[in-house]
Order: structure tokens, then sequence, then C-alpha cells
């Protein structure tokens, strides 16, 4: 049986009720790997905009201590303890401008400056604060529901962590040195990160969980009306033709094979646009936009982006967002 835990206890990880509800309404979790990885899933496939909201409201400013009447005392407890090391390296004067650009902040995007503060010094968040005011709102937006995620990760740990330390004394079967089960969960996420690139092509590393969706996802923003866009045609290709690659600059009929076709939803995400596989087919995808039928007055007709996955990549998941105004656009590669 896994760690039971509820509602409140997930609320002091994330200050979404509806994400506390949705990773009660999915438990027990037997290990931290796999509330770590539901977690994700639902942040930021079931959980709304008013919901990352609601947890943004719930983190005091950078610089400041969470109110005593907090409606999670952990929560509160653990956000003082992550901006330790800030409040430890401000001086008044660091301090003063860390505040006033807060405010700055949070009048420009309507929310409160979202980082994970966790071991960052008052000069590296103020650094990041500057850099990050001059983005877009709705690309601030996403970038504040990241850093959330690296927030509600951290505090999973700890949730396990305090289960462990709180557990009953188990008598170890040997004299050998063991770590405990929150520090090889730790281990495991950060050491998939580093081993990727060099791990044997084609060797399933260990503790890869369960995937709840899709290997690659998209989700489509609308930046010229600050909101997600809805009912945009998407396609998934891949490229099937053994004997030759797709080369800049030449014109091809045949060699992609439509994979999946969806249009976006309410928030501005994909239905499904491939199988549920544990594993990747390594090669190369294009992933195409219906831009056109979406804003005919624009200056895309359609959208396509290609992109590579290499045999160390297979178990990742792929999450192609494209940031969308009638005369720009941007994209890149989230998580």
């Amino acid at each position: 049986m896994g760690s039971v835990f509820d509602e409140k206890d997930f609320l002091a990880c994330c200050g979404s009720t509806k994400f506390a509800q949705q990773m009660v309404a999915v438990g027990p979790f037997s290990t931290q790997q796999d509330a770590i990885h539901a977690a994700r899933n639902i942040w930021f496939n079931k959980v709304d905009v008013n919901g990352w909201l609601e947890a943004f409201a719930a983190h005091p400013q950078i610089g400041q201590t969470p109110s005593r009447d907090h409606k999670s005392p952990a929560f509160a407890q653990w956000s003082k303890g992550e901006q330790s090391t800030a409040l430890s390296t401000a001086t008044e004067l660091t301090l003063q401008e860390l505040l006033e650009w807060n405010a700055r902040y949070r009048e420009k995007f309507g929310f409160v400056f979202l980082i994970c503060a966790s071991g960052r010094s008052t000069p590296e968040i103020l650094a990041e604060l500057k850099i990050r005011y001059q983005n877009r709102p709705i690309i601030e937006f996403e970038i504040a529901a990241q850093e959330q995620m690296k927030i509600t990760e951290l505090r999973l740990s700890k949730l396990f962590s305090d289960k462990a330390d709180t557990a009953p004394a188990v008598k170890p079967l040997s004299t050998t040195n063991i770590t405990t089960k929150a520090e090889e969960d730790r281990v495991n996420i950060i050491g998939a990160h580093l081993t990727a690139a060099t791990r044997a092509a084609g060797a399933k590393p260990a503790h890869i969980p369960i995937r709840t969706r899709p290997p690659i996802t998209t989700h489509v923003l609308d930046t010229s009306r600050g909101c997600p866009a809805n009912g945009i045609e998407v396609r998934l290709e891949m490229w099937k033709d053994n004997q030759a690659r797709p080369q800049f600059g030449e014109t091809y009929i045949d060699g992609w094979i439509l994979l999946g076709s969806s249009a976006t939803d309410k928030d501005g995400r994909s239905g499904q646009l491939m199988n549920m596989v544990e594993a990747l087919v390594p090669g190369i995808y294009r992933i195409s936009f219906n831009t056109g039928k979406y804003n005919p007055d624009g200056f895309f007709p359609y959208v396509s982006i290609v992109f590579e996955i290499k045999e160390s990549q297979k178990w990742d998941h792929f999450h192609v967002p494209l940031l969308l105004s009638p005369f720009s656009l941007s994209t890149y590669r989230g998580s």
C-alpha cells in the first residue's frame, strides 16, 4: 500500500484546491516518483487558469514572510524555509530593491513573482525578476506555472521524507549503508537528466513512470488576445523514408506519415495526437497548426515545426508550445 495523504497535505505542496482534490482522487502513491508524475499531469493538464492563479496567490512575495492566518500552516512554514537563503543573503538595500521590483512585477502581470527560491540568493532572484519582467504576460504566465511545478515537486519530496521520518523503525536486512527512499527518488530524478546523453542507446533507464499522456503534446497561446487559442487544427506526422532525410529547401510530397490530428480546446491544449506508447520511435517529426483558419487575417496561413527525437530521448515527454500573434510566433521545448 502506498503513502496516504489527504487534501491539506497536497494543498501545502500547491495552493490550488483543484490540484489537491485531484491528487487525493488518484492516490495513494507507492513512491514519491509516482506522486510527482501524477502531479505534473494534473497541474499542466487538469488544473485550469483559475487554479493556477489560486496557487500563485498562496505565495508571499519573495522577501516577505507568509501571513499567520494562511490557509495552510505547512505551506507557510515551507515557504519561509525556501526563502531562508534569500533572506540570509539580503542587505537592507537589496531587500528594498526586491520589494520595489516585486511591486512592479505584480502591477504588470497581476500576480506575485514566482520562482523556486530554495538555495538561491537575493541577488540571483533579483536578477531573474528583472529579466522576466520584460516578458509578455502570456509568456510569463506559463513560466510562473513551470516555477510552481518546481516548488510542488520539492514539497512533495519533503512530504514523503516527513512520512518516512514518522514511520515505525524497521530493522535493516543488512549492514550496508542504505539511503532513505526519499533520497533515492531524488537521485533518480536528477540522475535521469544527467545521464540521458551518455546512457547506452536503447537502454531503458530505471524507474520510468507509466505515461499518463501521449509522449508528444502541444499548447497554443494567442498573445494578441492574451488567452489560449481554442479550435486550432493540429496534425502530427513522422518522416518514414529510410533512404533520405528531409532537408531545408527541398519539397517533399511523400515521406511524411500522419500519426494523428486534433484541435485545441478552451485551454489551448491539443487532444491526443498519437497513441499512448511507452517508448517513442526515434526519428524526425513534424507538428503543424492550421493558423490561417483560426485567424484568416493573420500573417501565417499555417505553421509547421520539424524536430528530431534521438534514441536516448525516446523515454522523454516532448511538449511543443506555440506562442502566436497575428504577425509573429515563437516556440520552445517545454517539459
